[in-house]
């Protein structure tokens, strides 16, 4: 099927219809009021969290996740990830992806293709094909609910909800005559309400394409401080699809930056110095493993954004040691799996979890301690510490970059050998305009006040070091700096201003 007939067919328009008659009203309303409820328990935590409920047995295929792969829905990543032979793949149409119009249809087309096995893409005197019998499992990751898709449509339609109903109107029926199944990846929620919308909406595509019910399973990204505060509650409106909850990390820490502009919190310090070592990261990273393990889920494991590069052999060597000791310590905390961004990072990882299991698909049977709240929250402060200045031009320079790369087409972007996706411009951004929103401001380390003027001499140092860096690029990372107030999501903002 051709990319320009997949929203065109009467049948797929008359599903559209529906969807926006039975769900539109509610996702706005849901969207409306995530800045009221800031990150809260939710309502009925504790009937909750005190019922004897499991969620549904998880299928064959996903019982065993050592090593997922993402990268952005496009052909040759597809085919390069579906014959990596990793557990699974994570086909990406949102934080690694791009929402211009003719990328959409080429994901959509892509993946049409994949699913059926006759994935095939050619480039500069190269073919690349898919292998079909590769084991690789497909999961999508539709774009976050706060994406609205306005421009593939006669009118504004829910991202998330349109690219779901693409890939299950065509694609469902066609895993099922394969033995497989569709699975979805659930990005952004802030509350179990959203993930109830999910539900509904998810029970509504299997009853319109005559599916049973259930057959869409789904994994759910905590990201967000709403969600690792209601993790459990998550679990149980999406228990009977659920298969696992993931730790995403990156995105976590944007949202606990912008809960901190809502609520005058402290100033965090520096991205680099967050490792998951953190009191407060070691906490979530619990309560993920033990929500999802005490009602039969998976817990899947944070991303290896290391690119490794055959120029570079010592580079590897250290990289891979550091990406490997990362990987024993989500093992040691409960993980059952976890993300890389590279082919060549899957035999590293796959090695790394089939020693430590010693077999075993996945370590269900380790419930870790429950964490409290007050230790998920107790966030570390920058005091009266300097800020780096080596830091905060990293910080300015790896946005600029991945802001031209993503206004250029490509979401997801190798930089210094790592593979950056919007989290990354989202919590360089955010944390440099909460810094210098702070009175009085913090300062480097050689007396310098965070300031407009710093930042500029930053920007102009960063063009001169990349002079492919464009003025738009330059343009779009200020108007997120010097807003009034903080733009949510950096993704809505630039494609209503800056994508065609």
């Amino acid at each position: 099927m051709h990319s320009s007939e997949f929203l065109e067919r009467p049948a797929f328009q008359d599903f559209l219809r529906r969807i926006e008659a039975g769900f539109g009203a509610r996702w706005e309303a849901l969207l409306s009021v995530r800045a009221e409820r800031l990150a809260a328990p939710h309502p009925a935590r504790q009937a909750i969290r005190a019922g004897q409920w499991q969620v549904a047995p998880l299928p064959a295929p996903l019982q065993k996740r050592y090593v997922e792969i993402t990268g952005p829905a496009d052909p040759k990543m597809i085919i390069n990830a579906l014959n990596s032979r990793a557990d699974g793949f994570m086909a990406d149409l949102e934080d690694a992806f791009t929402p211009h119009p003719a990328k959409l249809l080429t994901a959509y087309e892509a993946l049409y293709n994949a699913v059926r096995g006759q994935l095939r893409y050619a480039t500069e005197g190269k073919t690349y094909e898919q292998d079909p019998t590769s084991p690789t499992f497909l999961h999508v990751r539709p774009r976050g609910l706060h994406l609205v898709e306005k421009r593939l449509l006669s009118r504004p339609f829910s991202g998330a909800f349109l690219d779901a109903a693409v890939y299950l109107f065509y694609n469902a029926e066609a895993l099922l005559e394969r033995g497989r199944f569709p699975a979805l990846y659930l990005a952004k929620l802030e509350h179990a309400d959203e993930a109830r919308l999910w539900q509904e909406f998810l029970t509504f595509c299997e009853g319109y394409l005559g599916l049973p019910l259930g057959t869409i399973r789904v994994t759910v990204l905590i990201e967000t401080l709403g969600a690792a505060l209601q993790t459990e509650e998550i679990l149980y409106e999406l228990r009977d699809r659920i298969t696992a909850l993931n730790a995403g990390r990156w995105d976590y820490l944007f949202s606990i930056v912008k809960h901190l502009l809502r609520t005058r919190g402290p100033l965090l310090p520096e991205r680099h110095l967050l490792t998951m070592k953190e009191p407060f990261l070691e906490a979530y990273a619990l309560e993920i493993v033990r929500s999802a393990h005490k009602r039969g889920a998976l817990a899947i494991g944070g991303m290896s954004a290391f690119i490794p590069s055959r120029k570079a052999p010592t580079l590897n060597e250290k990289a891979l040691q550091a990406v490997k000791a990362d990987k024993e310590l989500e093992i040691e905390r409960g993980f059952d799996g976890a993300w890389v961004a590279h082919p060549d990072l899957v035999p590293v990882i796959q090695e790394t979890f089939a020693n430590a299991f010693q077999g075993a698909p996945n370590q269900l049977y380790r419930i870790p301690k429950e964490v409290s709240v007050e230790q998920i929250t107790a966030f570390p402060s920058l005091g009266d510490r300097t800020l780096s200045s080596e830091a905060l031009y990293r910080l300015i320079e790896v946005a600029l970059l991945y802001l031209e790369s993503w206004l250029q087409g490509q979401g997801a972007a190798a930089i210094h050998h790592l593979m950056e996706d919007a989290a990354t411009a989202e919590i360089a951004r955010t944390q440099l305009f909460q810094w210098l929103k702070t009175t009085p401001p913090p300062r480097t380390e050689d007396g310098r006040e965070v300031s407009v003027f710093l930042y500029e001499s930053f920007i102009r140092q960063a063009q001169k070091a990349h002079s492919h860096l464009s003025s738009q690029a330059v343009r779009l990372l200020q108007d997120l700096l010097y807003a009034p107030d903080l733009i949510p999501f950096f993704t809505s903002y630039a494609y209503e201003r800056y994508l065609a």
